[in-house]
């Protein structure tokens, strides 16, 4: 069993940043590609961003892109999500996935194997 555990979430004004951190208990951090979703009250859990085992292959939901980066470190064993230009929209739990030996599709919730228990991100308007 591997453990997702995720950081840095906070309240944050619009058009203020923040960074989310991931890591997991993974001996072989490399060996997983790692995703970002997030659900807010009342809604789905939602893509957000995806990174491939060595960083190759990167998405993005169309709702972040120019704004979020995501970003890997696999020597410290840790995966981030730069939020820059927050909107209240942006308001939602954000969850850190791992998906080991896949580097494709990775925007699909269903292909994960491990999840962190969130970190609540919150955007004043």
């Amino acid at each position: 069993q591997v453990q997702v555990v995720e950081s840095g979430g906070g309240l944050v004004q619009t058009g203020g940043s923040l960074r989310l951190s991931c890591t997991t208990s993974a001996r072989t951090f490399g060996d997983y590609s790692m995703g970002w979703f997030r659900q807010a009250p009342g809604k789905e859990r939602e893509f957000v961003a995806a990174i491939s085992r060595n960083g190759g292959n990167i998405n993005y939901a169309e709702v972040v892109k120019g704004r979020f980066t995501i970003s890997r470190d696999n020597v410290g064993k840790m995966v981030y999500l730069q939020m820059n230009n927050l909107s209240p929209e942006d308001t939602a739990v954000y969850y850190c996935a791992s998906k080991k030996w896949l580097d494709y599709g990775l925007e699909s919730s269903r292909v994960y194997d491990y999840w962190g228990q969130g970190t609540q991100v919150t955007v004043s308007s």
